[in-house]
């Protein structure tokens, strides 16, 4: 059993790997009966984060919380009402990896994107759910072609259900979310999530093609990254500036910053699949590597290696089950600052995230935006 297993094995049941504490759903019964209503008036939430972000306009997590905090309780009873279906393996397997814990970070862009707007409908409640439902989908079905078995520090639905009904439940919920998209009565939103939707399979196809495969340029990478993440973040921000009835310039700040801010966000997610212990990451390190996946710093390393470290990486990749390789692999990143030029990608990439902010009003949530912007980067899992 490998260091970072053991310690996964030891972890208290209790912890939980969230981007945002406080905010993930928790474990509930198989019937739900309460409901938080959808809330419109944030300003005693607003008036507290003023108080704490007097001195400095970059938020920290707390703040960021804080702010949302009304809004992300209704986002999650839309989740759960959403969810709940006749069908009972639905119920079990759904609520399963909803309640493990997660970022919620692209449901968060959402909120915010619209109070930054001074929306004072709910639909974009809706949309929050709806996002990380089609992100939940993603992940059921990305866990089945990957074969992973551990996420977010307990085993994956395939592993505790059965990869059949991972597939068909990831499909009920992908439907689940065009209902709700339905519901907000706008074709333009609709229109956005379908065709943010396909651009995600698409990606997530192209990233099997490229499995073991060392030879793709860095720009099929990133192209990678886009379709199957950014995509999906860019959609959350720029939902929320249709139904806010943004001006145009708002409306692509907003969607530039969602792409810049999911790439960023993905590019840390590899970089972290190599730098953090398996406890932090909630899955075992080095993942990327035993499946053969040629994500920016093993291609930075290979490509700047020596002969033999070079070698070495290709066969990795062709190969595959190249876990045993993880020592020599990372002393080959450190030796060629593979790790740190991606971490500088995702730097420049949050930095475009931030600047595309200015066409919208000074507010707390505006600062909020800038702040996950920051957070995305500096996080360690």
């Amino acid at each position: 059993m490998t260091r970072a297993e053991s310690g996964l094995k030891q972890k208290k049941e209790e912890k939980k790997h969230s981007f945002f504490p406080g905010v993930y759903l928790r474990r509930f019964s198989s019937t739900i009966k309460e409901q938080l209503p959808p809330c419109t008036d944030v300003s005693s939430d607003l008036n507290a984060v003023k108080r704490n972000t007097a001195e400095n306009n970059t938020m920290n997590l707390e703040q960021i919380t804080e702010l949302t905090a009304q809004d992300m309780a209704a986002v999650n009873a839309t989740i759960l009402e959403q969810l709940n279906s006749e069908v009972t393996l639905i119920n079990q397997l759904g609520y399963y990896i909803i309640s493990g814990g997660g970022k919620r970070i692209r449901p968060m862009i959402a909120v915010l994107a619209a109070r930054a707007l001074q929306y004072q409908g709910d639909k974009h409640i809706t949309v929050a759910a709806l996002i990380e439902f089609i992100h939940t989908a993603t992940l059921l079905h990305d866990d089945v072609v990957d074969e992973s078995d551990m996420r977010r520090g307990k085993a994956t639905a395939n592993a505790a259900f059965g990869n059949a009904a991972s597939v068909l439940v990831g499909d009920f919920i992908y439907t689940r979310a065009f209902q709700m998209m339905t519901s907000l009565e706008s074709l333009r939103v609709l229109a956005l999530m379908s065709e943010a939707v396909n651009v995600i399979a698409e990606g997530e196809v192209l990233q099997l093609m490229n499995v073991h495969d060392p030879d793709i340029t860095e720009e099929s990478y990133m192209r990678v990254i886009y379709s199957k993440t950014a995509r999906l973040f860019e959609a959350a921000a720029q939902s929320s500036a249709i139904l806010s009835g943004a001006t145009e310039a708002q409306e692509q700040g907003l969607q530039d910053y969602g792409r810049y801010l999911g790439t960023a966000f993905q590019l840390i997610d590899d970089l972290l699949d190599y730098s953090a212990d398996g406890v932090t990451l909630g899955k075992n390190t080095g993942d990327d590597l035993n499946e053969g996946k040629p994500t920016l710093p093993l291609l930075h390393a290979m490509h700047h290696g020596n002969a033999q470290q070079t070698a070495m990486i290709r066969g990795a990749i062709e190969q595959g089950n190249g876990r045993h390789l993880l020592e020599p692999v990372l002393t080959a990143m450190e030796q060629c600052g593979s790790l740190s030029y991606t971490r500088q990608r995702a730097e420049e990439e949050a930095d475009k995230a931030i600047a595309a902010l200015h066409v919208l009003p000074q507010s707390p949530f505006r600062d909020a935006l800038e702040g996950l912007a920051h957070l995305a980067v500096q996080r360690d899992f």
